[in-house]
């Protein structure tokens, strides 16, 4: 993989060619309306299978693919590997968030190259709200240029510690506050899965995904990583050394640090997103300053790149990855652009990165 997927403008003249796939062919007739009712989008191929599917993007070479994640033949994570191994082109999943299976399997599908996730309309939805939702995210991962995926593994569920275990004193990090986007599971995974079960610095996670599928990423990611993985509680106490884990951030609530507790907000919106890596980061900076680190990983937009910048200005150190190792590298892209990333690293190489420096960077109170 010598370049990154990276978002770029689609010339005006040319529609955007889908190929949707669902073995339901009354959930496949909604969505092709709804493509087709945008003059902007074309719908070259329909697929009820798995193989189909398959074979229409070998065929067609379309500009988007909406992927089922449960279809015979082959299932959505098969054809996502298949399809990004062979003929890259930009997944949309629209899932069944509410199938606790489907909705596992749909982050393997991220994990393995597809894009974004999209929950399927509820039943007896008949507005057009969804409807407009569809199509904003088929236009939205359009303009990624994704890559070549070889059929890759993730790490064990339960890796072997890198190295030694970093030391439980906590007089250097007290917190770790982490953002990412589009391309964020498996970018998280990457990152934190060289960190072992005796890891000692908590680390806060604002990750923007759909509400109905959060519960199932902390799962999919409790099942991946060594460290524990739970959603953050509102008016707990901010984890210290020797209470490891990931804190998650509710969908639709920002998370921040505030007078030594996490605090669940529903404070308005930021850059459109809600929670916001900028509010987290910025919290951070207020309320532990120098003994934090601030990492900002893949991701469309801007979001978190204000808030490194001040989490930098209070001392703290701050890890951007790199634009080869992420799906779209807005989020980074803007922190490197504001100077407000001290180190810019792979996805694979932050793991490591946050153990060197738990062990031997120390910094007086």
């Amino acid at each position: 993989m010598s370049r990154a997927p990276r978002a770029e403008p689609r010339a005006p003249s040319r529609k955007i060619r889908v190929v949707v796939a669902d073995d339901s062919r009354t959930v496949r007739r909604r969505i092709v309306g709804a493509l087709e009712a945008d003059p902007e989008i074309e719908v070259v191929g329909e697929a009820g299978d798995g193989e189909a599917a398959i074979a229409l993007c070998q065929q067609l070479r379309p500009d988007v693919l909406t992927l089922d994640m449960m279809m015979p033949k082959a299932s959505g994570v098969a054809v996502t590997e298949h399809v990004m191994a062979y003929c890259p082109t930009p997944i949309l999943i629209v899932s069944a968030s509410l199938e606790r299976g489907e909705a596992l399997g749909t982050f393997d599908a991220l994990a393995a190259g597809a894009v974004d996730v999209l929950d399927k309309p509820a039943a007896g939805d008949e507005g057009d709200g969804w409807d407009l939702r569809l199509v904003a995210a088929v236009k939205l991962v359009a303009r990624i240029k994704v890559i070549t995926h070889l059929r890759r593994k993730l790490r064990p569920a339960r890796p072997p510690p890198a190295a030694e275990a970093p030391g439980a004193d906590g007089d250097f990090c007290q917190v770790i506050a982490m953002g990412a986007s589009t391309g964020g599971p498996s970018a998280i995974v990457e990152a934190l899965s060289p960190l072992p079960a005796s890891f000692p610095v908590p680390i806060l996670l604002v990750l923007h995904i759909g509400a109905p599928f959060a519960p199932a990423f902390a799962e999919w990611l409790a099942g991946r990583l060594a460290i524990p993985v739970s959603i953050a509680t509102d008016g707990e106490p901010l984890p210290g050394a020797g209470q490891p884990g990931v804190r998650l951030a509710l969908p639709d609530r920002h998370l921040v640090v505030e007078k030594g507790r996490l605090r669940l907000t529903d404070g308005p919106e930021r850059h459109s997103c809600r929670p916001s890596v900028d509010v987290l980061f910025e919290s951070v900076a207020v309320e532990v300053g120098e003994r934090a680190i601030g990492c900002l990983l893949t991701g469309m937009g801007r979001d978190g790149a204000e808030g490194m910048l001040a989490m930098k200005r209070a001392g703290a150190t701050t890890l951007a990855q790199d634009e080869p190792s992420s799906v779209v590298f807005g989020m980074p892209r803007e922190a490197i652009a504001r100077g407000a990333a001290q180190h810019i690293l792979s996805a694979g190489a932050i793991g490591p990165t946050l153990l060197a420096l738990s062990r031997s960077t120390r910094k007086s109170p």
